[in-house]
């Protein structure tokens, strides 16, 4: 298997709102922000639903990999009901090897509601369910062995359970790859990301407020300077402004495409880095591999929803 995906099982929940409605119920734009059950239904009985998705972010970026053609499997909880069905009929669909088998659990499946503005930002509350509580006993080493790369998400990433489940597939991983995943991640597990980073992971994926955040930097020169010191493979999207790649001393830019016309951001971030694992694995390139994720994360943001038909 060329790429393993490890993350929350969450099934993707997409409704247009107002900004009022973001600002009257309390929501942070662009951010995603963990509710509870009830919360998230009180939510939901506001809204008009345009769509329900198989997501979770690594699973956007493995099914973006198996569109590319690749051979690609993904680890995330799901309870025995309506939704874990639903998620993992949409995983299968898309040819991802779904290696976990769903069982009556005492939370629900995972739900994320994707609340787009007109300016086409995405705003996310997230109702974890059992997805949350994936451990150890939860991963196939197995399949962590015989894939060439683990991609992790930092959503994923918390005390307990998660952190369990992290560390065995870490230990037995040829190469992991990381998502920081969100700002509220990086803010929420900032030592712990570091020291993932500087002592677990090859290669990483960030957008330029995260890693600005995760290491204090006041410009941009010094989150460079970081990159190139960890010595790993820095990926960092910065919307406009492109993508840059830094491994030790080469860095190397990506310039953005001009003239979309954006719809919904949703899944930027992850088909970016399904975009650049692509090149990655099939050696294309550092530069190309840079091309392909800024190619794949044009294509979504200018449709509805993480994934592309």
């Amino acid at each position: 298997m060329k790429i393993l995906g490890i993350g929350n099982a969450i099934v993707d929940v997409i409704c247009k709102v107002e900004d009022k409605y973001l600002s009257d119920n309390g929501l942070t734009k662009s951010t995603m922000k963990l509710v509870d059950e009830i919360e998230f239904k009180k939510l939901l009985s506001t809204l008009k639903i345009e769509d329900t998705i198989s997501g979770g972010s690594v699973a956007n970026s493995i099914v973006g990999l198996s569109q590319l053609g690749n051979k690609v499997g993904f680890i995330g909880k799901i309870s025995d009901d309506s939704l874990g069905q639903k998620y993992k009929d949409g995983l299968k669909k898309e040819n991802v090897d779904y290696l976990y088998s769903k069982k009556k659990e005492s939370l629900p499946t995972g739900t994320c509601l994707i609340l787009i503005t007109p300016d086409s930002e995405r705003t996310m509350c997230t109702f974890l369910g059992i997805a949350g509580k994936i451990n150890k006993d939860d991963v196939n080493i197995h399949s962590v062995k015989n894939s060439e790369i683990t991609f992790l998400e930092g959503y994923l990433w918390d005390e307990g359970e998660p952190k369990s489940a992290f560390d065995i597939a870490i230990e037995n991983s040829n190469k992991v790859a990381m998502s920081l995943s969100d700002l509220f991640c990086v803010e929420r597990h900032k030592p712990h990301f570091l020291e993932l980073i500087k002592n677990k992971l090859d290669i990483i994926f960030a957008n330029e407020q995260e890693i600005t955040s995760l290491i204090d930097a006041k410009n941009f020169e010094e989150v460079i300077t970081f990159a190139k010191q960890l010595g790993k493979i820095t990926i960092i999207t910065r919307g406009e402004k492109g993508s840059i790649a830094i491994n030790k001393n080469e860095v190397i830019e990506c310039e953005s495409e001009k003239d979309l016309k954006i719809i919904d951001l949703t899944g930027a971030g992850d088909l970016f880095a399904a975009g650049f694992l692509h090149g990655y694995i099939n050696n294309l390139g550092t530069k190309e591999s840079l091309k392909k994720g800024t190619e794949m994360s044009s294509r979504v943001i200018q449709k509805i929803g993480a994934r592309l038909d």
